[in-house]
């Protein structure tokens, strides 16, 4: 499951190493929550190119699925949260996180200490693993 800003690596800079490790994954191993689909929104609607920015998600969205969080999801935020609740870090990560974890798939993302010490959550760096 791609973070958000794995998404937006993808969409805007595509650095070699992200793009490499992408084109190793076949379709429908690598997946995006729908609550990363509506940070993303969010994003194109603040953007200065919003235009731009809502075709590199549409296309990147051709590739990858979107997910819907389900009740397991809302089980694991629940102790998440609880867990996190003196860090500072945004909702939305904890709710992806959560997602992540009830799917049972490794949330890839650049922010790797902000999910650190999530309790079952599996964490990937694509940009610093070697392709």
């Amino acid at each position: 499951m791609l973070d958000t800003n794995m998404c937006i690596y993808l969409m805007r800079n595509q650095p070699e190493q992200v793009a490499r490790r992408f084109e190793q994954c076949c379709v429908g191993e690598v997946i995006i929550s729908s609550i990363t689909y509506c940070e993303l929104q969010y994003g194109i609607v603040a953007s200065e190119t919003p235009e731009r920015d809502a075709v590199a998600l549409a296309a990147l969205t051709e590739l990858i699925g979107v997910a819907p969080p389900g009740k397991e999801t809302g089980m694991r935020y629940g102790p998440i949260r609880l867990a996190t609740r003196e860090r500072k870090s945004d909702m939305l990560d904890k709710l992806i996180a959560a997602h992540a974890t009830a799917l049972d798939v490794p949330l890839v993302t650049n922010d790797v200490k902000g999910f650190s010490n999530l309790h079952g959550l599996q964490v990937q760096n694509w940009l610093e693993l070697a392709a």
